[in-house]
């Protein structure tokens, strides 16, 4: 008697199937073939109960490898180079589930036909915009099997976008029967700080100047991400009104940079001399300006 496939029976030409896919078509199969509907068809009850006997073994994890490694022998390896698997025996097909022993020769043979990738390993780190912007090298050290733990160093490209991913090649889980070492998937995480944010690839910062200079116009110097910067700020301007400074923002990966963008911010002084208060009261003496008058419809 020659070993039952599970998965021809169930309509699939591989093993290569998730188990949704098994446990879809064993549904369809079950209701085509179900004795109910099937009364006058005996071979459709021999077909029913080959179905449920394939989706017994295939839905249950630790069966379906233990079948695939059976499979993979003497029925995958058959369809890929026509190996000849006709005289397994049934021993050898109960013997897998109800723990016959397989001679030395044969445990090496499916051990060498289920060679295993490793599986990749996630993770996230996160780094400060000046870390992203020049490049950087950080340590990782994350838990091994066995309770172990393993530290690597990771080398940041320089302009890398957030979120972006960094793949160390090796660094996953082990392989197994020889297979490769899977990868090590880093996302990097880019932290704002205090007087620079991160959009894309602009960078904005705050602009903190005085009433006086938005009155009257002046200069000031911004703080970008790698230089100091002299801009003009126009008389007049707003708070929350917005400085764009063109190709000194964050890398676009072209080799060239994004824009920095200024927000305005005017601040009154907590405290104040008795000259200064004079000069205050003298303006608000003088002054026409408004900003609460309701402007006509």
């Amino acid at each position: 008697m020659i070993i039952k496939d599970y998965y021809k029976i169930l309509g699939f030409e591989s093993n290569k199937v998730h188990i949704e896919e098994i446990k879809n078509a064993y549904r369809d199969l079950a209701k085509k073939y179900h004795p109910d509907v099937n009364s006058n068809n005996p071979k459709a009850e021999e077909r029913f109960k080959d179905i449920g006997e394939a989706y017994n073994i295939l839905s249950n994890d630790k069966q379906r490898r233990k079948y695939d490694r059976l499979w993979n022998y003497y029925i995958g390896r058959r369809k890929k180079q026509s190996a000849k698997y006709q005289n397994a025996k049934i021993k050898d097909f109960f013997g897998l589930f109800f723990g016959e022993k397989k001679s030395k020769t044969e445990k090496e043979t499916v051990q060498k036909n289920n060679i295993l990738r490793g599986e990749d390993i996630n993770t996230e780190i996160t780094i400060t915009i000046a870390e992203s912007f020049f490049g950087a090298t950080k340590s990782l050290e994350f838990k091994t099997i066995g309770n172990g733990s393993k530290k690597i160093d990771i080398k940041i490209p320089a302009g890398i976008r957030n979120n972006e991913k960094v793949r160390i090649i090796g660094q996953g889980k082990q392989g197994k029967n020889g297979g490769k070492n899977g990868d090590l998937f880093i996302k990097v995480k880019i932290k704002d700080n205090p007087n620079l944010k991160l959009q894309g690839i602009d960078l904005y910062t705050d602009l903190l100047i005085t009433p006086w200079e938005s009155a009257l116009s002046t200069k000031v110097n911004v703080i970008s991400i790698d230089e100091e910067i002299e801009v003009e700020i126009p008389k007049g301007i707003q708070s929350g009104d917005k400085i764009t400074i063109k190709g000194k923002g964050y890398k676009d990966g072209k080799g060239g940079r994004g824009n920095l963008i200024a927000v305005v911010k005017i601040m009154m002084p907590k405290s104040t001399t008795e000259e200064e208060l004079k000069l205050f009261k003298k303006l608000n003496e003088i002054s026409k300006f408004n900003p609460r008058r309701i402007k006509s419809i």
